[in-house]
């Protein structure tokens, strides 16, 4: 089932409007009879081609009826009336569906169509459906344009007056795309209360001058906020200056915002007034809600539409001059600018605003997520990307609610402007405190770093961190590669310099002989241009500024890091070398950033003549980091998106029915056993190792025979269920030859397991090669996650590993091909013949699509996986199975 069959879902229509999604009931027919009773004899007739009153309860009385093969129908909601309906009938033992589909007349053009059909399909897609038929009026363009609009394949046959539709239900990247687009309009409309509201009111504004409440109405007019402001007390005619009313339904207009900061156990009536008076959206920085009054402020903010940011945050703003909204608690105002921050931690947000502010750097829009009910990063990145004001995006997230939805919104975002993030939550500790702090899961390191590196989000592992990489791509271009030049008054400081450039991951290569000369030219006596330059205290501003640019317009280097220290030399002959960076006419065609050590702040940004910033470090690791992360970030935008493979010789149907028998026999999941994991594994066309099963002495000597030559041994392998690690137990035999040792072995391992033992598994032994590792883990949250790495009996040990979130793109495979260590081995190393990497990149693949096709995949092991010249091969494989049903993360619903 998906999840709108089981429980209904919240979306939003085109307009913002929030609907509710579900299968009617018995309980509907009315309310389904009236939304065919009040449309118009036109719409009825395009509906059933003919005005039919008629033909209208005989669908009432079908949608609403019994459930029954092959039909299924949704229904939109608003408000307790029913604006939308779609259904399906499959044809008997079909793979194909007839739709319809019904507006109420005064919902048409809002999307109530196109967002039921979505949901259908994905219901019909579960159900095994490969396509809906529709036969349609040909004047009516409404929902011929529906159809095409929808981004799935539609074939149309004229028929005099009639159309006959067929649109194919396959998910692919125009759909998605499609999806993207309705979803992020939709989207920002709904935010517009929450972030440009026209008027606030702020609940819960105390009369003591140290309250929440009052602090964040003391900022909204100190802010210079251009709506109109309200407060809400049950006592006080007046706060701050600000004229107060009993409650919501007394304000003489209803506020687009409301601003809650009452105690925990009012919050759901205060939300509930907020929603029967018409208010758009809430703020509430209220902490400490329990289950239940959680649920009760969520179940009011879906009834009403009011989208919510919070609970439990510092609040929210939003620079621009036609808001200039501060509805925080923070103890100053933020300054304009590009910058959209968005964070769990109120802590981490101030931090994040007072490190910008030293820096100079302007923000557009701040919100504090707290605990992240509704109003999620995800969110946020549609807005900056529409807003047409944010440059910038800074993100603190300590759990996911949807992180395939965010990774595919992070990804195209990121195209337009860098987004950076903390990593929360990396140790375990980090992970208990986040999930407390939070009220959510957090999730294993190598999957979040998966998908900010796949998303090319920029991953920082602390705020400052986060900072120093914030300054630099605020300020410099990319760099073009990791090639470093260096350039120093002082040796040492260089020597550290290059260090922290090679701990980075940079390089810092010799100049080229005639640039070389070049600076030496220019540089004093002394002086060495090996890279490190070293240009010696004499050093004087004229000729380190032609230093610097002579760099920064070679194509030998990608960036120029300039490390300073503070001499008399300098300071006897009036010198500041500092203004060799900052003021070179126009700016430099390449990244370049300061080192210096008596700096007091961490990183500062030095204004240039030329109008623009050059970033300045105390640390010459920050500044190297903030380099790496500029050329990962140069590097993922250089590369076009990758592609999703289809491999060939795919039987996903058939794979699909496996897993459905073993858990109809195993309803709570468990490892499948050898033959059902060559069956699985066969539909999806991954190479293994000739095998055979065998329950006894007997059957063991006879698969022995076939399977190998005279010369050739065997591997006999123990299975019993729940048996994982072959090798700690020494439940196997290597490179039996002949029929006495195969006897021998088998009595082994019946005399040391006994009952356990349900037989036991007959391989040839394998030619020599690269022992590797592949495999999948499904993650709650994040969905399936691809691993490859280093194989064999030490790879829990040695732990080399990468792994990426499926579906893999082309480019996903190359990563994870040479992300580990072992990589090198894959090419051939001391003498060994280069592995078939086309081979592997298809296994990958293959995986990937098996992950993606089978959500009950918990777990598949391919180790080892033996790689060489001529192909490769699977010589041991584990599966788990467990029940859980299909879920489609890019479906449209909210929170």
């Amino acid at each position: 089932m998906t999840e709108t069959e089981q429980t209904p879902v919240h979306a939003l229509l085109a307009d913002g409007t929030t609907v509710r999604i579900r299968r009617p009931n018995p309980g509907d027919r009315a309310g389904v009879l009236r939304l065919y009773e009040e449309m118009s004899d036109e719409n009825l007739r395009l509906r059933f081609f003919l005005v039919s009153r008629p033909s209208a309860r005989q669908a009432a009385e079908r949608v609403t009826g019994p459930p029954r093969p092959g039909h299924r129908a949704l229904v939109a909601e608003h408000a307790g009336r029913l604006v939308g309906l779609a259904e399906y009938e499959a044809e008997p033992h079909g793979v194909t569906a007839d739709v319809a589909l019904v507006v109420a007349d005064d919902w048409h053009h809002r999307g109530v169509a196109t967002l039921l059909l979505e949901h259908l399909a994905d219901a019909a897609r579960t159900a095994g459906m490969t396509a809906f038929t529709a036969d349609a009026l040909a004047e009516n363009l409404d929902v011929l344009r529906v159809f095409h609009d929808l981004g799935l394949r539609v074939t149309r046959r004229y028929d005099g007056p009639e159309v006959h539709c067929v649109v194919e239900l396959t998910e692919d990247e125009t759909y998605l795309s499609a999806v993207d687009t309705r979803g992020r309009r939709a989207d920002v409309v709904s935010m517009r209360p929450l972030l440009r509201p026209r008027s606030v009111v702020v609940i819960g504004a105390g009369r003591r001058p140290g309250s929440v409440g009052r602090a964040i109405l003391r900022n909204i007019l100190t802010g210079a906020f251009t709506g109109r402001v309200f407060a809400v007390h049950p006592v006080a005619s007046a706060i701050a200056s600000v004229h107060a009313y009993r409650s919501v339904a007394a304000l003489p207009h209803v506020p687009e915002l409301a601003v809650v900061a009452v105690p925990a156990p009012a919050v759901p009536e205060v939300a509930e007034e907020c929603g029967r008076a018409g208010v758009g959206a809430l703020l509430v920085v209220s902490a400490g809600l329990d289950a239940h009054q959680a649920g009760a402020l969520m179940a009011t903010c879906r009834r009403y539409g009011m989208r919510l940011a919070g609970p439990n945050c510092l609040g929210l703003a939003n620079t621009e001059d036609a808001v200039r909204l501060d509805a925080t608690f923070a103890a100053r105002h933020p300054g304009a600018g590009s910058a959209g921050i968005a964070v769990q931690s109120g802590g981490v947000g101030i931090a994040l605003l007072d490190g910008l502010a030293r820096l100079g750097v302007g923000v557009s829009s701040f919100v504090s997520l707290g605990d992240k009910y509704d109003v999620s990063g995800n969110d946020l990145l549609q807005w900056w990307e529409s807003d047409g004001r944010t440059g910038l995006a800074l993100l603190h997230l300590e759990s996911f609610g949807n992180p395939r939805a965010f990774s595919r919104t992070a990804r195209r975002v990121a195209r337009t402007m860098p987004v950076l993030t903390v990593d929360a939550g990396r140790s375990e500790a980090g992970r208990r405190a986040a999930a407390s702090h939070t009220a959510a899961a957090a999730t294993p390191t190598m999957t979040r770093q998966a998908l900010f590196t796949q998303a090319g989000v920029t991953a920082t592992r602390t705020i400052g961190e986060l900072l120093d990489a914030a300054a630099l791509l605020y300020s410099q271009p990319l760099p073009a590669g990791t090639r470093v030049a260096v350039v120093t008054n002082a040796g040492g400081a260089g020597v550290l310099a290059a260090d922290a450039c090679a701990d980075a991951g940079l390089s810092v290569p010799p100049l080229p002989a005639g640039l070389a000369g070049e600076l030496l030219a220019l540089l004093p006596a002394g002086a060495a241009a090996t890279n490190p330059v070293d240009a010696t205290a004499a050093v004087g501003e004229e000729a380190l500024r032609a230093c610097v640019e002579r760099l920064a317009r070679d194509g030998a280097v990608d960036a120029v890091l300039v490390a300073l220290v503070p001499t008399a030399v300098a300071s006897a002959m009036g010198e500041d070398l500092v203004r060799a960076l900052t003021d070179v006419p126009g700016p430099l065609p390449r990244p370049a950033v300061a080192v210096l050590p008596s700096q007091p702040a961490r990183v500062e940004l030095l204004d240039t003549c030329a109008e623009g910033t050059v970033p300045a470090y105390s640390d010459a690791q920050d500044a190297a980091r903030a380099l790496a992360h500029a050329a990962v970030r140069a590097r993922w935008l250089g590369r076009p998106p990758g592609d999703v493979a289809e491999p060939a010789d795919v039987d996903s149907p058939r794979a699909r029915g496996i897993v459905a028998d073993f858990l109809a026999v195993n309803p709570e999941g468990a490892w499948l056993d050898p033959r059902t994991v060559s069956d699985l594994i066969g539909c999806y066309g991954i190479p293994q190792v000739p095998w055979a099963w065998a329950q006894d002495e007997a059957e063991a000597v006879a698969a022995a025979r076939r399977l190998a030559g005279p010369d050739q041994g065997v591997v006999m392998k123990a299975y019993w269920p729940g048996l994982l690690h072959k090798s700690e137990q020494h439940a196997l035999h290597l490179d039996l030859r002949g029929a006495a040792r195969v006897r021998a072995a088998h009595r082994d391992l019946v005399g040391r397991f006994g009952d356990r033992l349900t037989g036991v598994v007959i391989q040839p032994l394998a030619e020599r090669g690269t022992e590797l590792f592949a495999g999948v883990v499904q993650d709650e949250v994040f969905g399936p996650l691809v691993l490859f790495g280093l194989g064999g009996t030490a790879t829990e040990l040695l732990a080399d590993h990468a792994g990426r979130l499926a579906p893999l793109t082309d480019h996903d495979v190359r990563d994870l091909l040479t992300s580990p260590r072992c990589s090198p081995l894959l090419n051939g190393y001391a003498g060994a013949p280069a592995v078939d990497l086309t081979a592997l990149e298809q296994l990958l693949h293959r995986l990937s699509r098996m992950a993606c096709d089978l959500p009950q995949l918990a777990e598949a092991d391919l180790n080892p996986v033996l790689a060489g010249p001529h192909g490769i091969t699977a010589l041991d494989v584990r599966v788990r199975l467990i029940p859980r049903r299909r879920y489609d993360p890019y479906l449209r619903r909210l929170r």
